[in-house]
């Protein structure tokens, strides 16, 4: 009688190194993680959302039923907001500050951190650290000396006294952000440029600008939106309605216009939508960025 051979199953051998098996993303994920994020987005969202429907009702709505939604919905409190040419008065004045102090702060901070990423002198370490001190004085510490230097400049009822203090109280973060990026161009790139020829201004200008893009978009869009919401330093610099900026205009409206709340909520919310829409378009420019700055 023959003998039929009967192979073994294979052994299974221990997994390669390359070989991992792929993980779905909701995969040993808690589902309490996505409940807490959802209340988080709730509660974020939330104020904004009730902002911008009560806009959209009118004010017997409002008084009727506050936390409800449009029963009939009233686009003309929009539509006398933004036919009014004092709204676009003060939007392009938030304008101007926003980009004039974005200006300001790109290519002060840009230039600044160059010298302190890639100089080497005594004192560097000591400016670095001045910079970083700065960040533990917010504005409304030195509101008052500020006032009265702005004042003595003849830069009151000004934008100029505005975007200019802005830009000083933004570098910190600046050159906090910045620096780390510019140190993290290799030495070798330099090297290289100095022997085709190229000056220290030449390497600034053709190498380190294009390689600090992430860095300059993020700190811009932060100096952007902190312009836009700055409330403090405009309420004491700023005494004429026409020169306001969208902050201080919301306050000026709601003061005018305090039984009519319908409107109010439809100019407060036109004055935050261009930042929210801003940052939303650009959050991730934002997050690429601070991540650079952590790694470099």
């Amino acid at each position: 009688m023959a003998a039929v051979a009967v192979q073994a199953p294979p052994v299974p051998g221990p997994r390669s190194r390359g070989a991992v098996r792929k993980v779905s993303r909701f995969e040993k994920v808690n589902p309490l993680v996505y409940v807490v994020a959802w209340l988080l987005v709730a509660v974020c969202i939330g104020p904004v959302a009730y902002i911008v429907l009560g806009g959209l009702r009118t004010n017997a709505q409002i008084t009727q039923d506050p936390s409800g939604f449009p029963t009939t919905w009233e686009f003309g409190n929009y539509g006398d907001v933004l036919g009014s040419s004092l709204f676009w008065r003060q939007a392009a004045n938030s304008a101007i500050c926003g980009i004039g102090t974005t200006i300001g702060v790109v290519v002060l901070g840009v230039m600044a951190s160059f010298v302190l990423a890639r100089y080497r002198f005594n004192a560097r370490g000591a400016l670095y650290a001045l910079f970083a001190a700065g960040l533990m004085f917010p504005m409304t510490v030195a509101i008052t000396p500020l006032y009265l230097m702005i004042k003595s400049l003849g830069l009151m009822n000004s934008l100029a006294g505005i975007i200019l203090p802005q830009i000083a109280f933004a570098l910190p973060t600046t050159i906090i952000i910045l620096v780390p990026f510019l140190r993290a161009i290799p030495q070798e790139i330099e090297e290289a440029a100095a022997i085709d020829g190229a000056s220290r201004l030449g390497f600034f200008f053709r190498m380190v600008v294009p390689l600090s893009v992430p860095g300059v978009v993020t700190v811009g869009i932060l100096a952007f939106v902190a312009s836009w919401n700055s409330y403090m330093l405009p309420l004491f610099i700023l005494n004429d309605e026409t020169s306001y900026t969208l902050p201080l205009g919301v306050q000026s409206f709601a003061s005018q216009y305090s039984v009519d709340t319908a409107r109010v909520l439809a100019f407060t919310s036109l004055s935050m939508i261009p930042a929210l829409i801003f940052f939303s378009l650009f959050e991730r420019r934002i997050v690429g960025g601070l991540t650079g700055a952590v790694k470099g």
